[in-house]
């Protein structure tokens, strides 16, 4: 069963930038759809953004589209979140976790059916 890990938060002021890194212990993220959620204290974990395991679609939530991007970084065998105009609202822990096989615009943004979820990285944008 596949198992995740991520990396790379921090504290970054309003505007900065940081990059996230989704790795996994076992095999390849080819055999995989991957997604990333964040959860922020009281809120329930919502969807980031994923990238289909067929044909490297890419889906987003509205608040983060043209701020974030998703991709597969096939050499280094990760999938990273680049966050860039990073806003206050986007303070939250941010979870990586994977779906066997493909999946599409409906299907990858439905956190039921992932599995492997890390221990999250916490991102800090103070106000």
């Amino acid at each position: 069963q596949v198992q995740l890990a991520e990396s790379g938060g921090g504290l970054v002021q309003a505007g900065g930038s940081l990059r996230l890194s989704c790795s996994t212990s076992g095999g390849t993220f080819s055999r995989y759809s991957v997604g990333w959620f964040r959860q922020a204290p009281g809120k329930e974990r919502e969807f980031v953004a994923a990238i289909a395991q067929r044909d490297g679609s890419t889906y987003y939530r509205e608040s983060v589209k043209g701020r974030f991007t998703i991709s597969r970084e096939t050499a280094e065998n990760t999938v990273n979140l680049q966050m860039n105009s990073l806003k206050p609202e986007d303070t939250a822990f941010y979870y990586c976790a994977a779906i066997t096989g493909h999946c599409t615009g409906i299907s990858c943004k439905d956190r039921r059916l992932y599995r492997g979820w890390g221990q999250g990285t916490q991102v800090t944008v103070p106000s």
